[in-house]
């Protein structure tokens, strides 16, 4: 997937709020401990830090949506993280998008907190963000 294919999807994705240009996909991309997971129709990308993992971002294509890519590359960054020396992953959603807000709970997240008027809104007032996290199951030697 190139930063074109990611900005492309995210454009699709997000109309409430402002897409990620390609531009920034590549700077994100550079970071150390970046982690892109899923199809250019639908992607996650985070990062690992230490023993914390951070999801970004979640696009899928409006087309592909309810075919469950988003629930497949969640999963996909999950093990990753969990690979990488994650014991938690973090994310934030905005408090109005229930699709999400039900895929991450199918995947075991829970609210651990809430940002008051956090995402801007073009049409309308700031939406709060709800931070939610995942504990993942540590990996066992055999």
């Amino acid at each position: 997937m190139t930063p074109d294919d990611l900005a492309a999807t995210h454009e699709l994705a997000f109309t409430t709020d402002r897409p990620w240009s390609a531009a920034e996909f590549t700077a994100l991309l550079a970071h150390r401990g970046a982690v892109l997971c899923g199809t250019p129709a639908s992607f996650v990308l985070g990062r690992v830090i230490m023993d914390e993992a951070e999801i970004l971002t979640v696009a899928t294509a409006p087309d592909q949506r309810r075919k469950g890519l988003a629930y497949k590359a969640v999963t996909g960054f999950c093990d990753q993280a969990q690979q990488d020396g994650a014991a938690t992953v973090f994310l934030e959603v905005a408090a109005d998008n229930a699709a999400a807000i039900a895929l991450y709970t199918a995947l075991g997240f829970a609210k651990v907190g809430q940002r008051r008027a956090y995402y801007d809104r073009a049409n309308g007032p700031a939406v709060d963000a709800l931070v939610l996290r995942r504990t993942l199951i540590p990996l066992t030697s055999a």
